[in-house]
């Protein structure tokens, strides 16, 4: 796409933002003096209904009028409140996943471009949607199997949904990169990764193939797990367009007074939930990261059952040991071990002092400790850490921070389930039990076994990088004697590189010029 073109839609998204009372309705704290003026005429552009509505309502409506991409880059901004602050996140979270129907005809034409196969052949009997979503929409179906007939639900893309949002991502890079450019205090952000990250699981989520591999890795991991479970991938009848699984007969866990009409126990209901989610989170190292109320079922049983897995986390060793260390840290009062853990990993750079980080640590513990157990939040005190980090320049670590927002969501979750739910409580057999298997002996062994196949993997590249070696001291002596060209292809790069940059900003500065003109014309 050119930049005029993700200038255009930019301008759209901005232009329905005004419109909708969305500008308006944001903090004008920390904004430059120029900006914050600017932001002062837009009242005059708002529709006269947004005047009079919250500000996750005008949210709605904008992102409604923007389309389906935008729904789900508002859902994944919520999951970020490093990058949009906590109460803008908090009015995203409540954008609803609910969209128009697309004709079946088209659905039916994309199972079978994607599978190969006809609808007849697949399918006993194929029904009219009854939930659709920003990326697909799911149909209720029937299969024969072994001489029986079952019920499957079958989720399908919309049709040119790849394309729609390939057009739109354009106009996120290009505001991330003149945040980047023109904000430095963002650049800790790094709103152009968090837009590739953006990109990539949305990406991911469009292919249905992969949201049947990660349901096909979390019932392996969680088989012999008591409470929980996912439905069953019909693998026949799957492919990049298409996933067709096991139809799920449950309640919601949205829908508290069915669920005790139904008998069930709501208490260990929100203890089984929050122990699931620390297992697969502590031990796999890959988690459901959009647990809502709305993906989860509770079953005849009383078994926990989690659907739509198109967004979900992944967690390495080090990542879940500085989880862990964090935790326990907390629990035992024992601060500057906190403040070690940091330092550690990587994640707060070494100029600052450890025990500096310890003191801002306890200023976040010790009100905590102050409390009935059952009025502590985790999630909370995750969020209030990342906050504390800001000030020693810790960069977002995506993986962190869906983990803290996924937190958020469960432990809400069991706190709807049960009012006095003892997070620490609930979590000490999973957490405990983790804590002792990794972080004493064993913790010694896992490392010299993960060092040695270290050493091994080094001593087998050792002639390839003995080689590379060699070749860049050639090179090295090559440009000593020579100096340093560039080749014809390289130097024509760069000046078409120039080339762009430069008509990309007199393009901005048109924009800008224009705007300035059409406002002082309006209010003229």
């Amino acid at each position: 796409m050119s930049a005029f073109g993700a200038y255009f839609r930019l301008w759209r998204v901005g232009w329905i933002l005004v419109r909708e009372g969305v500008i308006s309705a944001l903090p004008s704290d920390g904004l430059p003096p120029s900006v914050a003026l600017a932001k002062s005429f837009v009242p005059v552009f708002e529709r006269k209904r947004a005047k009079h509505q919250k500000r996750s309502d005008r949210l709605s409506q904008a992102v409604e009028r923007l389309g389906p991409s935008y729904v789900k880059i508002g859902q994944f901004l919520a999951t970020r409140p490093d990058v949009v602050g906590i109460e803008f996140a908090n009015d995203l979270s409540q954008l609803q996943d609910r969209m128009a129907f697309f004709p079946t005809e088209h659905a039916k034409a994309n199972i079978e471009g994607s599978i190969g196969r006809s609808l007849d052949d697949l399918y006993v009997s194929f029904g009219a949607p009854i939930a659709a979503a920003s990326i697909a929409q799911v149909h209720p179906a029937e299969v024969r199997q072994g001489g029986t007939v079952r019920k499957v639900a079958v989720k399908v893309c919309r049709p040119g949904v790849r394309q729609r949002f390939t057009r739109d991502i354009e106009a996120m890079y290009l505001v991330a990169h003149l945040q980047e450019r023109f904000m430095p205090s963002s650049r800790r952000l790094r709103p152009v990764e968090v837009t590739k990250t953006l990109e990539q699981t949305t990406k991911v989520e469009m292919d249905l193939r992969l949201e049947a591999a990660a349901l096909s890795e979390i019932a392996e991991n969680t088989k012999d797990d008591p409470g929980f479970r996912v439905p069953a991938v019909d693998w026949e009848r799957t492919g990049r367009d298409v996933i067709t699984m096991e139809w799920i007969d449950g309640i919601k866990m949205s829908d508290v007074e069915a669920l005790n009409a139904a008998g069930h126990d709501l208490n260990a209901l929100a203890d089984t939930l929050i122990q699931s989610f620390l297992r697969h989170t502590l031990r796999d190292g890959f988690f459901h990261a959009d647990m809502h109320p709305g993906n989860l079922f509770v079953d005849a049983a009383g078994t926990i059952v989690a659907v739509d897995m198109g967004i979900v986390g992944r967690l390495g060793q080090k990542e879940r040991r500085f989880l862990a260390e964090i935790l326990y840290g907390f629990i035992t009062r024992d601060y500057v071990r906190v403040a070690e853990v940091h330092f550690e990993a990587g994640y707060v750079p070494s100029r600052h002092n450890v025990k500096s980080f310890a003191q801002a640590i306890r200023a976040i513990g010790e009100p905590i400790h102050g409390q009935p157990a059952e009025t502590i939040s985790m999630g909370k005190l995750l969020t209030l850490l990342f906050e504390v980090t800001e000030l020693f320049d810790m960069e977002t670590r995506p993986e962190l921070v869906m983990l803290q927002k996924t937190m958020v969501v469960v432990e809400g979750v069991s706190r709807m389930l049960n009012p006095r739910f003892n997070m620490w409580k609930a979590a000490e057999p999973v957490v405990g039990e983790w804590i002792r298997a990794n972080l004493g002996p064993r913790r010694i062994l896992v490392d010299m076994q993960s060092g040695l196949r270290a050493a091994v993997k080094l001593a087998e590249a050792a002639p390839e990088i003995a080689a590379k070696t060699e070749k860049f001291h050639r090179e090295l002596l090559r440009m000593s004697e020579e100096g340093l060209r560039f080749d014809s292809q390289t130097a024509e790069a760069i000046g078409k590189s120039e080339a762009r940059h430069s008509r990309s900003g007199r393009i901005a500065l048109w924009i800008i010029a224009l705007t300035l003109l059409y406002i002082a014309w309006a209010l003229h």
